[in-house]
């Protein structure tokens, strides 16, 4: 072999290559940037715009429907869904996956600038950000003091805090979430309105006239140029009070003749609040035996710190960590600065655990391997294969711009067992070829030789699986990508190695021969392996037997195969593995139309009930926080004490929270994970759509108590909330006619009024700038009453002043209710029906709603989809089938190269169904699932079992061509190939076992493909060892017959004559071979019995026992006459030696015999 020539002429090179691959990898290792998950950049496109003070059926006819209707023609659309809030329109667009985000950015930004002009004039641009995976707060801060008032702490917050925070590197947006802005209010005195017979409007139109600065250009004197600028800011509240204001018709009044001015605060939307201790489970109120407050509740500003995008989380929150030291020396006394979320951490200690199972799983692999080679000298050689493959795929991780990941890392940790798989196998070969008497080179040389293609085509087996993986389909298959090059890249370096460092280091570093006396240790070693070689030996008795009793072999295996495919209902299927993140999220929401005011107490009570448990450590709350964040709508982080100091799991936690929070009265609950790529959602999603509301909501409501009665489902919530309270103006359109009155000014009027209209700016003596609002005081804007007293603009006068007319002339007030928001997906509205899981695979539960829905009955245009984790499975599914499907031909093509033949790799093959015995059982064994994790664990089985098959088979077609009957031959590779089989195997699934065993933060994400690929590794192991040669068998004999139905009744040709081997000469190399074959033909294909050998005489237990010598035939039954062989005669039966491959007969071709078979161009009967 090249390779392996070229290192055992030139080990100085070989050498340095080696030291390259170590240096470039521990240089591109530190230049690793760290996050949980891939950095993966998905097309979606958000659009977010706000109407002020529109409800949400305005904001879907006005805002949502045009901007649907408008991207709905941009080229690539997967599907497009709306919310319309009070106040805002959220649209997602979701592009096809071969979609370049940027490109779909400025497609939806070039059609929204066509229908800019159909938007109401009063809303805000639209905003339009694309969806990142990671865009969610990546620290979450909490300042809050005992003695700084909000509104103080809010302005500390905003123009301290987070403009220092903005200017940390690779921060991108800081928002406030709680806390109460300054505001200056100018509170409108209707009456005084109403006598100068002024409307809101024309304030509001003057404070912008009068409270301006504004650039009047410049004056150029000589040599000198002065800025000319109208300095027409109001400087004080006093100046704003006594602001005189010219209004049409020349009137001039002061400010304070119609309006109050306060220096205030913006109204309160939003809240955060941390929490603190333990609460008497006997009790709900948070106060102790004493007195004392048991549950400690702090009102806080939050500062929610997003990264830029393609940021490293853990680089960004490491420079905020930095920055945040310095901040607390600069503030105030008695304010605190503390972090409430920190996702670094738990990516941190997830990266270092897997990091850890690494290294564990290295050491253990190295074990195995020095406990069957007995020797450090081999282990050391074996086990440099590891650290020069993990560090020098770190290069390619480097290059790639990958990042170190939970999926790269992964990648690198299952990987431990095949790296070292091809270096075990060529050191027992060449340690083999030593005990031959062969001296240490050419052993070296000979050994790898003998080897290599096997390992070549285990290898590209396992290449052919795994290449697919990075290229699935889907979403999965983009956070997949990485893992999938990275274990190739790894899997690439150790062949190499194989290849090259082995065999130089066997030449010059060869075993020496023992002597003395050996400790107890070693003993103990010993003793292992020559236990080992006993089972050696009997594994011939199993094997030959197997081969006897081929009927009964597949029956036996056909029938476990069958039995565990049947327990297949009981291991249920989930998209994600649970995972014990030490941290939950709890959602709530208030009845639609309550205050702020009363869902901050129902969220107190919220608290009491979870901060019974003593494994909590704190809770962090906020209302109304985001663009579409309402006062109903609040969100609580739970944050566990860390794993070592509580006594419950995650999975017994959160049930006990569900069950209390339910307990509080008129607040609607779910218990989400905080985890998972895009942030916490309910696995369960029903999307029910329809064109009529009315019957929508019913069906909706059908399904609702579908879902609610389906086992296994928690958390049951319907998007389609109580309506929402309002007051309804409906005008009398020819009383306004007749009184001048015009639609558009009404509106107008009210949403100043009510609403509040913003005037302008203030700016304070140290530059800072509040917004200037004007609007009715509280008083005069709280009932039905209050608005109907008020004036909007009538017809105009002779002075050019309107005349004002009463809303209660040209309208009626009526109450009644509306939605509180609307969902519309595809174009048409939908309902949304969202739900937890608990106790029950995600797959099972779906159908059971599915089957249920079904069953319905729905009218005509309506439907219902399952989407959220239920379509994600569903895709996944099918894309690890399509992967599954793909990887399993190349694995064939890989292996009919090989073997130059058609049907041995069928056998091989046949490791991959077997497999799955081991998958199945080891889910069930850990009361694991089918989940996205274990099923890329399954195609990961199907490169890794088909080695033991290929190095079994090709040893027997040696065998084989060494003179051997096939039975002999499987029997004799099956002892040979026992040990490496057994010892890869083994180094296998030591490696995996430290992420099986789940044993730190996160690892139970990472567990189910770890124990799917042990399952899958044992099963197919012991079955391949058993029924592999036995179907090797048939499909050999089926190639004979194949063979000679190809070759029957075909004349010589001349060249075949001239080309033939002659009985005589065929009967020196292959007698034996006609011997068994005639038994063989006259006890009807029964296999003779084997006597088998002794144990190996071998002094060194490394030495696999000694195959047969070409010139001695192997004993076979006495009931087998000796061949009589006559020139130009051969047996009748020679149906081993028509059936041998090229490489298997000494360059003797198939041809060559069946020429035989004919004399004078006629067929032999």
């Amino acid at each position: 072999m090249l390779l392996s020539d070229l290192s055992i002429r030139r080990p100085v090179f070989i050498t340095m290559i080696m030291l390259a691959f170590v240096v470039l990898g521990l240089f591109a290792l530190r230049r690793l940037s760290v996050d949980e998950f891939p950095n993966v950049d998905l097309p979606v496109v958000t659009v977010t715009t706000t109407w002020p003070g529109a409800g949400p059926e305005s904001v879907e006819s006005d805002i949502s429907k045009k901007i649907e209707e408008a991207l709905n023609t941009v080229t690539g659309v997967k599907q497009i869904s709306s919310q319309s809030l009070e106040g805002v329109s959220s649209v997602v667009v979701v592009f096809q996956l071969n979609i370049k985000i940027n490109d779909a950015a400025n497609d939806v930004r070039e059609k929204l600038a066509r229908i800019k002009a159909d938007l109401p004039s009063d809303a805000k641009d639209p905003l339009i950000e694309r969806l990142d995976p990671g865009d969610r707060p990546v620290l979450s801060l909490a300042l809050s003091s005992e003695t700084m008032p909000m509104r103080e702490l809010t302005e500390l917050a905003d123009e301290v805090v987070r403009k220092k925070l903005e200017n940390v590197q690779g921060v991108g947006k800081v928002t406030l979430v709680g806390g109460t802005k300054r505001e200056i209010e100018i509170l409108l005195d209707p009456e005084r309105l109403d006598a100068r017979n002024l409307l809101p409007t024309d304030i509001i139109n003057a404070l912008r006239s009068s409270n301006v600065d504004l650039p009047a250009g410049r004056i150029e004197r000589g040599a000198q140029e002065t800025l000319l600028r109208v300095a027409g800011r109001v400087r004080s509240m006093r100046e704003f009070e006594n602001l005189p204001l010219r209004i049409a018709g020349g009137t001039v009044i002061r400010l304070n003749e119609v309006a109050t001015v306060r220096d205030g605060t913006e109204e309160r939307r939003s809240l955060s609040l941390v929490a603190n201790g333990v609460v008497a489970a006997q009790s709900a109120a948070a106060v102790d035996a004493q007195g004392k407050k048991s549950l400690e509740i702090q009102p806080t500003v939050a500062l929610e710190i997003r990264k830029q995008s393609g940021q490293n989380t853990v680089t960004v929150v490491d420079s905020i960590s930095e920055r945040l030291d310095e901040m607390r020396r600069d503030l105030p006394e008695g304010v605190k600065l503390d972090i409430v979320i920190n996702n670094a951490i738990y990516i941190r200690a997830s990266v270092k655990q897997v990091e850890e199972d690494l290294i564990l799983g290295a050491i253990l692999t190295v074990c195995i391997v020095f406990l069957f080679l007995q020797s450090w000298r081999s282990t050391v050689i074996t086990g440099l294969t590891l650290p020069i493959s993990v560090i020098g795929a770190f290069t390619a991780v480097w290059a790639a711009g990958f990042t170190l990941n939970q999926l790269t890392l992964m990648a690198l940790t299952l990987a431990i067992g095949l790296l070292i798989d091809d270096a075990i196998v060529v050191r027992e070969n060449i340690v083999r070829h030593a005990e031959m008497g062969k001296d240490h080179v050419r052993a070296a040389r000979e050994g790898t030789d003998e080897i290599g293609l096997a390992v070549l085509a285990t290898t590209l087996s396992i290449i052919a699986v795994f290449i697919p993986v990075a290229y699935m389909g889907g979403i999965v298959g983009r956070f997949f990508f990485q893992f999938g090059i990275t274990i190739s890249v790894a899997v690439l370096l150790s062949l190499f190695v194989s290849f090259t460092l082995d065999p130089m280091m066997s030449s010059v570093w060869p075993e020496p021969h023992q002597q003395g006396k050996r400790n107890l240790f070693m003993r103990a070693v010993g003793a292992f392996n020559r236990a080992f070689d006993m089972l050696a030996v009997g594994y011939r008795h199993v094997i030959a037997w197997a081969l006897r009793h081929r009927i009964a072999t597949l029956l036996l295996t056909a029938a476990v195969f069958v039995g565990t495919m049947m327990l297949a209902p009981l291991i249920g299927f989930a998209f994600f593995p649970d995972t014990d993140r030490g941290e939950f999220i709890v959602t709530f929401r208030t009845p639609v139309g309550s205050s702020l005011a009363y869902t901050e107490v129902k969220a107190n009570e919220l608290l009491s009930a979870i901060h019974q448990d003593a494994d909590i450590a704190y809770t962090y709350t906020t209302i109304g926080a985001g663009n579409t964040g309402t006062v109903t709508d609040g969100q609580i982080f739970v944050k566990l004490k860390a794993r070592k100091e509580r006594k419950k799991t995650i999975f017994l936690i959160r049930p006990g929270v569900r069950e209390r929070i339910s307990q509080v009265v008129d607040v609607t609950s779910a218990v989400l994970d905080a985890g998972g790529i895009g942030g916490p959602q309910a696995a369960l999603q029903i999307s029910v759509k329809g064109p009529e509301l009315k019957q929508l909501d019913e069906l909706a409501k059908r399904v609702l108590q579908i879902v609610s009665n389906t086992r296994g489902t928690a958390d049951v919530q319907i998007s389609q909330e109580n309506t929402k309270p309002e007051l309804r103006l409906r005008i009398d359109r020819q009383r306004a006619a007749d009184l001048g009155v015009n639609v558009s000014e009404v509106a107008t009027t009210l949403r100043a009024l009510v609403a509040g209209e913003t005037a302008g700016n203030f700016e304070d003596k140290n530059g800072r700038t509040y917004t200037v609002r004007v609007r009715l005081p509280s008083a005069g804007r709280d009932s039905q009453k209050d608005i109907a007293r008020l004036f909007v603009p009538g017809a105009p006068k002779a002075d050019g002043s309107r005349s004002l007319v009463a809303l209660d002339q040209v309208a009626n007030i009526r109450r009644g209710v509306g939605p509180s928001k609307i969902n519309r997906i595809d174009l048409s509205r939908e309902v949304r029906i969202t739900g937890s899981v608990e106790g029950r695979a995600l797959g099972d539960i779906s159908a059971d709603i599915r089957k249920e829905v079904d069953a319905m009955g729905l009218p005509q245009g309506y439907t219902v989809d399952l989407g959220g984790q239920t379509r994600d499975l569903k895709e996944t599914v099918g894309y690890v089938l399509e992967t599954l499907i793909l990887a399993i031909i190349f694995i064939y093509l890989v292996l009919a190269s090989q073997f130059e033949s058609f049907l041995q790799p069928l056998a091989i093959m046949l490791s991959l169904p077997l497999s799955m015995i081991g998958v199945f059982l080891a889910m069930l064994a850990t009361r694991g699932n089918m989940n996205m994790m274990s099923m890329i664990g399954v195609i990961m089985l199907m490169g890794m079992v088909t080695k033991n098959a290929i190095l079994l088979i090709d040893n027997a077609n040696q065998r084989r061509g060494e003179g051997m009957s096939r039975e002999e031959a499987l029997i004799t590779a099956g002892e040979i190939r026992l040990r490496p089989i057994v010892m890869t195997t083994l180094a296998m699934i030591f490696g995996m076992l430290p992420l099986a065993l789940a044993l730190g933060e996160g690892s139970e994400f990472r567990s189910p493909m770890a124990r799917a690929v042990i399952g899958g590794l044992i099963s197919s192991t012991l079955l391949t060892l058993v029924v592999v040669p036995v179907v090797y068998t048939y499909l050999d004999g089926m190639g004979q017959t194949i063979s000679r139905l190809f070759s029957s009744g075909k004349p010589h040709d001349d060249h075949a004559k001239a080309t033939h081997v002659t009985a005589a000469q065929a009967a020196v190399s292959y007698g034996h071979i006609a011997a068994i074959a005639i038994a063989a033909d006259e006890q009807q294909a029964a296999v003779a019995p084997i006597t088998a050998p002794g144990p190996s005489a071998a002094a060194s237990p490394i030495a696999a026992p000694q195959s047969p010598q070409p010139e001695a035939a192997p004993s076979v039954s006495p009931a087998a006459p000796a061949p009589q062989v006559a020139a130009h005669s051969q047996p009748e039966d020679h149906t081993e030696m028509s059936s041998m491959p090229l490489s298997a007969t000494a360059g003797v071709s198939v041809a060559d015999f069946t020429a035989s078979d004919h004399q004078d161009g006629a067929p032999r009967s």
